[in-house]
């Protein structure tokens, strides 16, 4: 995974309030800065991500590369939409931001959106000019093109020639976004700014398709940068639902009938076993229990217990020959099996006691 400190410089010209974007450009290209934030992160979690803006009386850097998105958040809900966007000085600004980062050992990249005319004296020459100097302190440079026909087709020339002049192993890229339905966001999600910061190479490459094409191409529908725990949830409960398909198609039907009576077994036991049945019990309880069970076990042999619980077993077996519905008799011998119970409790623990008091030295 790339470590990298980002720079995003937004446009907030007064080009931004044109609706041919959803539902605005400055609206549609917040968004995309948020999407942005969290592919970049998610690739790396020392990754950090700045924000400032080119337009307004002069650039300005609102946050510095951080990892806190509601200090992004926060800067794009203080931004005011006026003025010219200044892309020289922006890109200058960035620059100089990024080199004081904390961690030098990030790589230094800037993502720049343009969505207005380039200012006359941001001419072909002096934006090349300054991609050689971003190239000689390696900085990489994302530009995202957005507009109407017209403002995209000005700037291509400029925008295409900054990019090749900046280029060093293929690590800048131009994205030009048309106006139409398809979100801001969804054609840099499927375009090569953000291709494998998933950390899953190739699933957006720079070929596919904007829009619901980008969508359909996740698994569930669900972006897995933008959230992570969803996506591994239907994951999980779709391997689920298959394994247990699996179990159901190849399960022996003899099998499931002896398990079953295996457990139809137990109440029956349950209901005329009294204390025999009541020491299985009490070993599912907590460690804090299992040495009260031991010592419940032990009383029952010393007094007979055993031969108790057969004589009890007798009774009842008479009780139910007697009576068909035994629902009288069943009572009274849960309630003396309780009782039963209780007793053995409270003389192992008396015993426990008194053993405690025989170890124990005498005192002085």
């Amino acid at each position: 995974m790339v470590l990298e400190a980002s720079m995003i410089v937004i446009d907030n010209s007064e080009y931004m309030r044109n609706g041919d974007y959803t539902p605005t450009r400055f609206a549609s290209q917040s968004d995309a800065v948020n999407v942005i934030f969290g592919r970049k992160t998610n690739a790396n979690p020392e990754n950090t991500v700045g924000l400032m803006t080119s337009g307004g009386k002069t650039p300005q850097v609102l946050v510095t590369p951080t990892t806190d998105i509601g200090k992004i958040l926060s800067g794009l809900h203080g931004t005011q939409v006026s003025g010219e966007a200044d892309l020289i000085t922006s890109l200058q600004v960035a620059q100089l931001a990024l080199k004081h980062r904390q961690n030098k050992n990030q790589r230094q990249r800037i993502v720049a959106f343009v969505g207005s005319p380039i200012k006359p004296k941001a001419d072909e020459k002096s934006l090349v000019k300054l991609a050689k100097k971003l190239k000689k302190n390696n900085v990489s440079v994302d530009i995202v093109s957005f507009g109407s026909d017209e403002e995209i087709e000005d700037n291509e020339g400029i925008l295409r020639a900054f990019v090749d002049a900046v280029q060093s192993g293929e690590n800048c890229h131009l994205v030009t976004v048309p106006a139409g339905a398809n979100l801001l966001s969804d054609a840099i999600v499927s375009s090569a700014i953000l291709a494998g910061e998933s950390g899953l190479p190739g699933e957006f490459g720079a070929g596919e398709a904007s829009g619901s094409g980008a969508q359909n191409s996740f698994e569930f529908g669900v972006d897995p940068s933008l959230d992570p725990e969803l996506a591994m949830a239907l994951r999980m409960s779709l391997e689920e639902e298959q394994a247990r398909i699996a179990a159901q198609g190849t399960q022996n039907p003899a099998a499931t009938g002896a398990a079953s009576s295996t457990l139809t077994s137990i109440p029956e036991n349950a209901a005329s076993g009294g204390a025999a049945t009541a020491v299985p019990n009490l070993m599912d309880q907590d460690d804090e229990d299992e040495e009260l069970t031991q010592a419940l076990l032990m009383s029952q042999q010393d007094q007979g217990g055993g031969s108790k619980v057969d004589d009890e077993d007798v009774d009842m077996d008479a009780a139910d020959d007697e009576d068909e519905d035994g629902d009288e008799d069943d009572g009274e011998e849960e309630d003396d099996d309780e009782e039963a119970i209780a007793k053995a409790i409270a003389m192992s623990m008396a015993e426990e006691e008194k053993k405690k008091a025989e170890q124990q030295p005498p005192k002085k």
